[in-house]
Order: structure tokens, then C-alpha cells, then sequence
């Protein structure tokens, strides 16, 4: 019988991309892959540390699948086990720790899977990271539909929260050559969105003054019935040439995950972020008048050090009256080694909750007044596998998340759909008439 290895990720699509490359190496050996609630003789977890809760979510984790098999052998890896991997080791019932480098060859460091109670440790100084080019793609549930494609790494920038550039090192990016080669063999696997992931994607650069828009146009010209899409991208590096080349090409998405962050030049400046205000509302409207239909996403921070109810307000006010989609807000939590943990103007946990909730709140307004805009409209939707209560789902090119009547040979195909009605999260539709009967 087969020995089976359940993978748990937190955090950003970079780590799904790079879970993937754990999960390959496993089937190499002859593992299967179980869902991550589904009892496995390995458990691999591949961690964040944006948030505590983050972390906390990995500590919850490591019980839950010891309660489910006290023997499993469990491995933790990604950001928090670069940062802080003693920590990790004390959790009772931790086998292997792996840094960022170490997880690209977990074999290496596995010599038997029994536990012995006592967690080794390998990781790698942050200057002597690689990246695992070429290595990082998957899909969601492995159904060829959507895949994740790591073509940068670490970050240069110095955001005084962010503790991702001492997990990930420096920024750098995979060899253009090799980034079109590993794009066509996603393409010929069958993979109909491909999403193109980093640590600060907008930075790709290669040798010569090769820049992301070079790549995107490379990406662009390649045969095949798919579609791209930008997992998130720094408003600095966001160039009016790479919407209008998203504008101009059927084969990208409409959509753009831009952070924010604060909606206060004060509190941007102490988050040591690249812009301004004015400078981030000129791009979002860049957007909206080159492509006018666009979903655009925002991450904003909620309670750093310093941010009055009025910084509040004034971030809220500036979101409400921004032409934007959604919102991913986040609560502020203090990350060792970080510049903001030494910042005077500390706010109260219940009130930074507080303040995400709002943020929540007017995330929720935002989605369903984006979402009706589009009721009454067709739309070409990327449909998964999975099924729940009868019912198909996908999103749209520009982020609308729709279900259908369930269909099995709707899965992994562009269909346009007619939007019926909208919620805050999801949109019922039906199949455009003239597909259905090309299905039948």
C-alpha cells in the first residue's frame, strides 16, 4: 500500500506554487496525495509569518493532524521556519524543519519517517537562498485548471512591518529563457490560467534591462487556449505600458491585486512604503480608463503604530470613494525584527480588529456593487472541478467569482456565462444558450 502525504499551505499564492514542488517530490517517491483534512503518514506544512496569525494557524495545525494520527510524521517549512525554526521545533509532535532553500529537496533531509521526539532542524543563511525556478506550479485539487507560476523571489523593498525579505532574501528573478520554456509546458499540460506569482512580481528583472512588461509580451506570444493573470503587483511598478498591453490582448485577465496598504500619507510614510496617496489613486483611475470592466483588489493594514482614528477615517473615506473591487484587509500584528515593533503609538488589539471589521464591511459593499454591475452581462468563466450542492463555480477574467448547474464537461474550459443575479461573494449565472448546445 502506498504511503500517503497531506500538504497544508498558509499564506500567499507563492507558497500554493511552491507547495506544489513539495507535493512533486513525494509523488516521485511513490506517495499519494491526500486532502489536507484526510489522515496521511505525512503531513508537510509550508508556513507564513505576514501575521501572528499566521503562525498561530500552523501551531493549531500540527495538534489537529496529531489527533488524527499521533504517528504521522510532520514537516514544517517556508517563511516561518526560516525565520524563527526553534520556535517551530519546541511544538510537541514536529519532526523536520526546513528553511526556504531546504524545502526544494526534502529528501535529502529525511533519513527515516518514525518520530523520536525530538525535531532536527536544517536551514540555510537568507543570502545563500535560491529560488526553485522552474520547479514552482500547481493547480488547485491537481484538476489542470488554474496554475500557480513562481517567477521571482525575495524583495528589496524595506517596509518597516514586513519581515518577508529576511525569510526570502533578496530580490531575484528566473532567467527569461527558461520562464517561456516552463510557461509552454504548463500550457501543453492543459492548465487554462496560469497566475503568475512572486514575492514582488513587479520587479522581475533580467540581464540586458529585461523588465516584467518584456516578459508579459514573451508570455503573450505563446500558441495555445489559456489566460494570465498577475497574482499582486506594487503600485510604483504598476506601468501604464503593461495595462494597455493587459488591454490589448485577449490572453490576459482583466484584473489587478494592488496594494494599498494605508489610505494615510502619514502612516505610509512610517510603513516606509514607495508612494503616496495621490500617486496610488492616479494608477487605480489609470486602470479604470484603460480598461474600464477591470477587477481591481487592495491590501490595507488596519491599527499600525501611529494610525489615529482619524488616519482611520481617512483611509476608510479614501477606499469608499476609490473605484476598486474588493478589499484583503489585515490586522496589524507585531513581527520580531521589524522596524515598526519599535514604534511609539501602539493601538489596542480590540481596536485594530475593530477597524478590520469595518474594513471588512465595506469590502463586502465594494464586491456586490462591482458584482451588479454585471448582472444581465455575459461573461467567459474558467470553471473547476469540484462540486457543491449541484453547483459549478470559476471566475471570470476580471475576478467575478460565478456557479452554474453543475456540468462535468464544463471543467477546465473558458464558457461565457450570463450573470443572473449577484451577492457579496458570488454570482449566479447560466450558461450562454449557444455554448450549452455546442456541450450537448
Amino acid at each position: 500500500m502506498n504511503k500517503t502525504v497531506s500538504l497544508y499551505t498558509l499564506g500567499c499564492k507563492l507558497n500554493f506554487a511552491e507547495t506544489s514542488t513539495i507535493g512533486k517530490q513525494f509523488i516521485g517517491r511513490g506517495y499519494s496525495v491526500v486532502h489536507e483534512n484526510e489522515t496521511a503518514d505525512v503531513y508537510v506544512i509550508n508556513t507564513c509569518t505576514v501575521t501572528e496569525n499566521a503562525e498561530k494557524d500552523c501551531r493549531q495545525y500540527v495538534r489537529r493532524v496529531l489527533r488524527k494520527n499521533p504517528d504521522a510524521f510532520v514537516i514544517v517549512t517556508g517563511c516561518y521556519a526560516q525565520l524563527r525554526p526553534e520556535e517551530i521545533a519546541a511544538i510537541d509532535g514536529v519532526d523536520l524543519v526546513l528553511g526556504s532553500k531546504e524545502k526544494f529537496d526534502v529528501f535529502s533531509y529525511i533519513k527515516d519517517e518514525s518520530k523520536n521526539g525530538i525535531a532536527c532542524i536544517f536551514t540555510s543563511p537568507t543570502e545563500d537562498l535560491n529560488s526553485g525556478f522552474g520547479k514552482a506550479f500547481s493547480s488547485e485539487a491537481d484538476s489542470r485548471t488554474r496554475a500557480y507560476f513562481k517567477i521571482q523571489d525575495g524583495c528589496d523593498y524595506k517596509c518597516s512591518f514586513c519581515t518577508i525579505p529576511l525569510a526570502r532574501g533578496k530580490s531575484r528573478s528566473m532567467n527569461p529563457d527558461d520562464a517561456v520554456r516552463q510557461f509552454e509546458n504548463l500550457v501543453e499540460d492543459g492548465y487554462k490560467e496560469i497566475i503568475l506569482t512572486g514575492v514582488n512580481v513587479g520587479d522581475y528583472t533580467a540581464e540586458g534591462n529585461f523588465n516584467l512588461y518584456g516578459l508579459l509580451k514573451e508570455f503573450a506570444g505563446i500558441e495555445g487556449e489559456f489566460r494570465m493573470r498577475i497574482s499582486s503587483i506594487e503600485p510604483n511598478l504598476l506601468t501604464r505600458e503593461i495595462i494597455e498591453l493587459v488591454a490589448s490582448n485577449d490572453k490576459f485577465c482583466n484584473h489587478f491585486h494592488i496594494p494599498l496598504q494605508s489610505g494615510s500619507d502619514k502612516i505610509l510614510r512610517l510603513m516606509q512604503r514607495r508612494y503616496t496617496v495621490q500617486e496610488y489613486k492616479r494608477v487605480i483611475h489609470t486602470v479604470n480608463e484603460i480598461i474600464p470592466d477591470a477587477g481591481i483588489g487592495v491590501d490595507v493594514i488596519s491599527g499600525f503604530p501611529g494610525e489615529t482614528n482619524e488616519d482611520f477615517l481617512e483611509t476608510h473615506n479614501f477606499l469608499r470613494d476609490l473605484p476598486v473591487s474588493y478589499l484583503h484587509p489585515f490586522t496589524y500584528s507585531e513581527r520580531p525584527d521589524t522596524k515598526a515593533i519599535t514604534m511609539p503609538g501602539s493601538v489596542d488589539v480590540a481596536e485594530r480588529r475593530k477597524r478590520t471589521n469595518v474594513l471588512r464591511i465595506l469590502s463586502d459593499k465594494k464586491r456586490f456593487e462591482f458584482f451588479s454591475r454585471f448582472s444581465g452581462e455575459t461573461v467567459d468563466v474558467l470553471f473547476e472541478s469540484d462540486e457543491t450542492d449541484g453547483k459549478i463555480k470559476g471566475f471570470s477574467s476580471n475576478y467575478i467569482r460565478c456557479e452554474a448547474a453543475f456540468n462535468r464537461d464544463l471543467v477546465n474550459k473558458i464558457i461565457p456565462v450570463k450573470i443572473l443575479s449577484a451577492s457579496a461573494n458570488i454570482c449566479a449565472s447560466e450558461i450562454a444558450l449557444e455554448k450549452t448546445e455546442s456541450l450537448n
